[in-house]
């Protein structure tokens, strides 16, 4: 999903909220950057501010919704009045929510908003002996209650709603977000804990040189093992070796003390940014 607000704490509050709740969230402090951002990624949702310097949240959301773009749209506003909760709904907008706003609001109306594009499923997904409740983040395995990491449910969410094989490259998009480092083996090691918190027999089924799939029926090997880790391990030590290679200056010699600039963040939540934030 894409997050768009112009004021760039609320922005960054709000987007690692939603990461907390096992979402990939791209972020944009402007319309022209976030108009862009749609040009190169299928969003399923958009957070948009309405008041946005430049090109405006309102011409935004007439774009997106004239465009070709699926992405569901979540207005946001300190403008809260019956006629422009209305206006903003007659732009195109998908939803309306006023500023401030409670932050578990904005995660079940993002949920909804989700679950409403063209061809996604229910709320509870079923398949493979595999019940997963996308509104409760609930999910469970012959009736066994499964512990999940947010990116565990995620990754196993994105698998179970397509029949399709696919990439590290394609789960890093759709479980991460667009700074997820393209030479890291998150992926894998993910797919590994997913895999032993499933239990036997293995449906994670991986198909090599290509991704990753759910299988309906169990899968007598899985096709992952040291073999494969260490062949992935050794693309990322010859890649990291060039670039040393590459590298003639010496590192700077650590400072002592503290890091000059660095300052001690506050412990406010999420809820207390979005509930407090106009």
């Amino acid at each position: 999903m894409l997050v768009v607000e112009d004021s760039i704490s609320l922005a960054d509050v709000v987007a690692d909220g939603l990461r907390s709740q096992g979402m990939a969230v791209d972020v944009a402090y402007d319309g022209t950057e976030a108009a862009l951002k749609l040009q190169l990624t299928n969003y399923h949702v958009v957070v948009l501010d309405r008041s946005l310097p430049g090109l405006g949240g309102d011409e935004l959301c007439r774009q997106i919704a004239k465009g070709e773009s699926r992405a569901m749209v979540l207005m946001l506003s300190g403008a809260v009045t019956p006629d422009d909760r209305v206006s903003g709904l007659e732009l195109g907008a998908d939803d309306y929510l006023g500023k401030p706003f409670h932050f578990r609001e904005l995660v079940l109306r993002v949920r909804a908003l989700a679950r409403r594009q063209p061809g996604v499923l229910g709320h509870v997904l079923r398949r493979a002996s595999i019940e997963l409740d996308q509104v409760g983040h609930t999910a469970q395995r012959k009736g066994r209650s499964l512990d999940l990491s947010a990116k565990e449910f995620a990754v196993l969410e994105t698998l179970m709603r397509t029949q399709a094989v696919l990439s590290a490259e394609d789960l890093l998009e759709q479980v991460w977000d667009e700074h997820a480092d393209p030479f890291t083996n998150t992926v894998l090691v993910t797919i590994s804990r997913l895999r032993h918190k499933l239990g036997p027999p293995s449906i994670i089924e991986t198909v090599p040189g290509v991704g990753y799939r759910l299988s309906d029926a169990p899968i007598d090997n899985p096709s992952i093992g040291l073999c494969q880790i260490v062949e992935h391990n050794l693309t990322l030590m010859k890649v990291a070796g060039a670039s040393l290679r590459s590298t003639r200056t010496a590192l700077p010699k650590p400072a002592a003390g503290p890091i000059p600039g660095w300052a001690k963040t506050t412990d406010l939540s999420c809820e207390d940014w979005c509930e407090g934030t106009a």
